[in-house]
């Protein structure tokens, strides 16, 4: 989860460039960065751990020589942020420089391979393995392109990759599988970069790479292929009408909108998981007669839902607790036997790693959930998983709930096969499903952005809302209060819809909306009656539900119709994100700015 920049130009240095677009681009990642040059047949590097403002006053990155190199922003997914770890790797030669966005999932077992071969790895990181995999083909004679198609045809996983080498220095090899990249074609040289971002400042005359595709980048001119036949592509520029601040968002008019859009490609990254961690932990987790899962605000509506996931496929009880009331809510009841799973998106939640404190002294299993490698939590924890999907830069947390759910999601599925409470056809349906969760939530991006735009603007002047759903979903209804609370400053409540009779529903009266998340998951024919009461005083029905569901569409006020077939384990995945869009347009709609809500901060590190 990082970002990568490369820059030719015609004449003079391209140090200077590159280090500004790894500025505008530390929004990307910020635990390190770092830039390869060439000059006169020579490879020069500067990279260290840090934020670039730092790391570039104790490195000067205007310094390095050369016309031509590459840079990169990381967000660390493999090897802490440390100075070695740090972009760009290079080969045994000092031929070969690359920087990578995505994760190489077969990198394990292509170090073994270049091992035996006498390759010298530096770095704990899947990214240099490319470079040494580039080294190995040019060993063979064969052209720096044909080095770089071939290493690229044994490469799994997701990857946005610039790779230079000395042994042709007037040409940078940029290479894509799912992670974003794009050219910048000028006058002056030409450039690629994983954002225009970096660039547009220079040209807005782009080239969007496809995946699969490689291009040839030199001074004056650019070539695309086909990595699988190495056959030619003929890509036409197109005119980026953009700022420099619409660039930094990608056209998006916010980083909440562009990170709801992003988590296709999060979901993406989430499925590459290394398998060991998951298995350490699976282990750990079975060995454990009592297990909590803390967290605090949108983590903990994750740790609602993993509550389910574990039991249903793994038959473990496993308790949801809110973090702040962990200590003095189950603190006499933890002990050796208790495992304690915490759940931060920055891995710094004061009331998280008060948590973790407080277990730690009881000699609990502590382990966790986190996207920042090298946070507290990673230090304070037996074992880890990163959930892997980058950073993000709304304060309302979007992409690394989806994230976190699909981490559970698997971790569970593990432990499920590791007790014997699954067959292998149910863990091959399974996998099978979380492969298509990214495919999932960008067909519900496509079908219902304008959709709950119009939603927002029907509903804005309604003064409270009511989000009910049963079994899983609950922590769907949850964490779309949640969103509305703090984007849209809208009060609502979120309950299982069991309990509305047991009080809330004294609160309904007339044009009071309510949300129902009713898919097909066995749950939506209780949902019928719970409609139908709220209606029947007034309420108007806003239904999420399977597109062939007839009963229930014709129940509802407003339908929106999510794609039939969904897993229900998944389903809370794909049924947040119309919801996440309709807090955005909400807030939009008032005036508010979804990025910056009232009273908040990223993460709480302060008890």
């Amino acid at each position: 989860m990082c970002r990568i920049f490369a820059a030719i130009l015609k004449g003079g240095k391209a140090s200077p460039i590159l280090t500004a677009g790894l500025k505008r681009l530390e929004y990307g990642g910020y635990d390190s960065a770092g830039i390869a040059t060439i000059h006169n047949g020579r490879l020069f590097v500067k990279k260290d751990a840090g934020k670039i403002n730092e790391v570039d006053r104790r490195l000067d990155f205007g310094s390095l020589p050369g016309s031509l190199g590459i840079a990169h922003n990381r967000w660390a997914t493999h090897g802490a942020p440390v100075q070695v770890n740090a972009h760009p790797h290079t080969d045994c030669k000092g031929s070969v420089a690359v920087v990578h966005n995505g994760i190489i999932e077969n990198f394990a077992e292509l170090k073994k391979e270049l091992l035996d071969k006498g390759h010298h790895f530096i770095s704990k990181t899947d990214t240099e393995v490319v470079a040494h995999l580039v080294e190995e083909y040019l060993l063979q004679g064969i052209s720096f392109r044909d080095a770089c198609l071939h290493a690229s045809r044994r490469l799994e996983g997701s990857y946005a990759l610039a790779v230079i080498s000395t042994v042709e220095p007037s040409r940078i090899m940029l290479l894509r599988k799912d992670s974003p990249l794009l050219l910048g074609l000028s006058d002056e040289g030409n450039f690629a970069s994983s954002d225009a971002v970096a660039f547009i400042d220079h040209t807005q005359d782009a080239v969007p790479l496809d995946s699969g595709e490689m291009a040839e980048l030199t001074s004056s001119a650019y070539s695309v292929f086909r990595t699988a036949d190495g056959k030619a592509v003929l890509k036409k520029p197109i005119r980026l009408e953009w700022t420099l601040e619409e660039a930094s968002k990608e056209g998006f008019p916010h980083f909440m909108l562009k990170e709801i859009f992003e988590q296709s490609r999060s979901l993406h990254y989430a499925l590459n998981l290394q398998k060991p961690y998951l298995e350490l932990m699976a282990e750990l987790l079975d060995r454990s007669k009592t297990v909590y899962l803390v967290a605090a605000g949108t983590s903990y509506h994750s740790c609602v839902a993993a509550s389910y996931i574990y039991s249903e496929l793994a038959a473990l009880t496993a308790i949801p607790v809110v973090a702040s009331e962990f200590v003095e809510q189950y603190g006499r009841s933890v002990n050796v036997d208790s495992t304690v799973l915490l759940v931060s998106q920055s891995g710094e939640t004061a009331d998280v790693l008060r948590a973790a404190e407080y277990v730690k002294a009881k000699a609990a299993t502590v382990l966790g959930i986190t996207n920042v490698l090298g946070s507290t939590l990673t230090r304070v924890t037996r074992a880890y998983l990163l959930q892997q999907s980058g950073p993000e830069l709304g304060v309302a947390a979007t992409k690394t709930y989806a994230s976190q759910l699909l981490t559970h999601m698997q971790l569970a599925l593990y432990l499920g096969k590791k007790r014997g409470k699954l067959s292998q056809s149910e863990v091959d349906y399974y996998l099978d499903a979380f492969k298509k969760t990214p495919e999932l939530v960008e067909q519900a991006l496509r079908e219902h952005d304008e959709r709950m735009k119009k939603l927002a603007r029907k509903y804005l002047s309604r003064k409270h809302f009511f989000f009910l759903a049963r079994g899983l979903n609950t922590a769907t209804a949850l964490e779309a209060r949640l969103k509305l609370s703090e984007i849209a400053c809208t009060p609502s409540t979120a309950l299982p819809a069991g309990e509305s009779k047991h009080g809330p529903i004294s609160l309904v009266e007339k044009g009071v909306p309510a949300v129902f998340i009713a898919p097909d998951d066995g749950t939506n024919k209780l949902m019928e009656g719970n409609i139908m009461e709220m209606k029947a005083r007034g309420a108007e029905a806003i239904i999420l539900g399977a597109r062939d569901d007839e009963k229930l569409r014709r129940l509802s006020d407003e339908y929106v119709a999510l794609p039939p077939d969904i897993p229900g384990i998944l389903t809370p995945i794909v049924y947040v994100v119309p919801l996440q869009l309709f807090a955005y347009h909400m807030a939009v709609e008032k005036g508010l700015d979804p990025d910056k809500p009232r009273n908040l901060a990223k993460s709480v590190t302060v008890l």
